[in-house]
């Protein structure tokens, strides 16, 4: 027990000082890039590091499986330089016993990232995209999915609206059964409209089977206006609306399986949320896989030469692995492999041909 607990309490040091490093490169980068991003509106430091703030969760959230056989590494390392393995093995525990810690630890932390650090990257990304959208276009756009149907807002300088449809198409450019509410520059409504059908066009949604409610009027339903065919101007594009369903990484994971349920009944193909909560399921699985793979290189004696060797045979499995998961995501979303074969059986080949 006090043998597992010293490697426990070593192996969190290490993957503390590797987390550390990464963060500080990380923010320094991103700091710079966001100042060069945001040179023509021209933001300050703080400004800078607010956005590198709520940025860099996301990267870091990325590449912890590089972290944890980064930590590995160190890890093993650290106890062939100081002869603790030999000690280990003279004591009588095997290889395999004596990997149970570092294992149980990365499974642990697995956990906790996909059920703790998920939703504060989650909510880091949304606090991003709406900053972003401050600075750079002074207006916001954002799609939701919810049980009651698709929700979209668009906006700018002369007010909101507020845009309802029961369904829509595959890319959110046709909705059905539609309600737009406007609001003014005071925030006051100003105009609410029906339509049957609503179709995104070049700088307007063009709608048919409409009614139209003045909401300034003291009773709107006595002006309401019926008509064939209305249009409205919107900055909405193809490419913004796609967007602002963000990555399936902009929502918690706890939320996903009610996100995809109301995403799928709104028109829309879940099938790359589908496949990014089950890599987030398998994510714990991943970080063990990762430790299994640095040991495997690694866990030997100093004296018995080729250490640069070994850690760059490591380092390259480590990459390969990670390279095949975003491969692997890939085909997933795209429908050339089944969900869960994307999102699992690199994690699984992985721990096999490590063991």
């Amino acid at each position: 027990m006090t043998l597992s607990l010293y490697i426990a309490r070593r192996f969190l040091w290490m993957v503390t000082r590797v987390f550390g490093a990464f963060l500080g490169i990380l923010m320094l980068v991103e700091v710079v890039d966001q100042l060069r991003r945001f040179s023509d509106p021209g933001i300050s430091i703080g400004e800078a590091v607010h956005l590198a703030a709520m940025s860099v969760p996301e990267s870091l959230y990325r590449i912890l499986p590089l972290i944890m056989i980064l930590s590995a590494i160190a890890l093993f390392l650290g106890l062939a330089r100081s002869s603790a393995l030999v000690v280990v093995r003279a004591a009588g525990r095997s290889g395999l016993r004596f990997l149970v810690t570092p294992v149980l630890v990365s499974l642990i932390l697995g956990t906790l990232a996909v059920a703790v650090l998920n939703p504060l990257v989650a909510a880091t990304i949304k606090e991003y995209d709406a900053l972003w959208f401050k600075h750079k276009r002074g207006t916001e756009s954002v799609l939701s999915i919810s049980e009651e149907g698709l929700w979209v807002r668009q906006g700018g300088p002369e007010g909101q609206t507020v845009i309802h449809a029961a369904r829509a198409n595959g890319d959110g450019t046709e909705l059905f059964g539609a309600t737009f509410l406007t609001f003014g520059p005071d925030g006051l409504p100003e105009t609410r409209i029906e339509a049957e059908r609503a179709l995104l066009q070049p700088g307007a949604w063009g709608m048919t089977g409409t009614k139209r409610w003045d909401l300034r009027q003291p009773n709107p339903e006595s002006t309401a206006t019926v008509a064939a065919q209305l249009t409205l101007g919107s900055e909405l594009t193809r490419e913004a609306i796609r967007d602002s369903f963000g990555t399936p990484s902009a929502i918690p994971v706890w939320d996903l399986p009610a996100y995809i349920a109301g995403l799928e009944r709104a028109g829309f193909s879940g099938r790359s949320h589908r496949v990014w909560f089950q890599m987030e399921l398998a994510l714990p699985l991943l970080m063990s896989a990762m430790v299994l793979v640095a040991a495997g290189f690694t866990m030997r004696h100093a004296r018995f030469g080729r250490t640069g060797q070994m850690v760059m045979l490591a380092l390259g499995g480590g990459f390969a692995i990670f390279f095949l998961r975003n491969f692997a995501q890939v085909l997933g979303e795209n429908g050339q492999i089944p969900v869960l074969m994307s999102a699992w059986e690199h994690p699984v080949a992985a721990t096999l041909l490590a063991i």
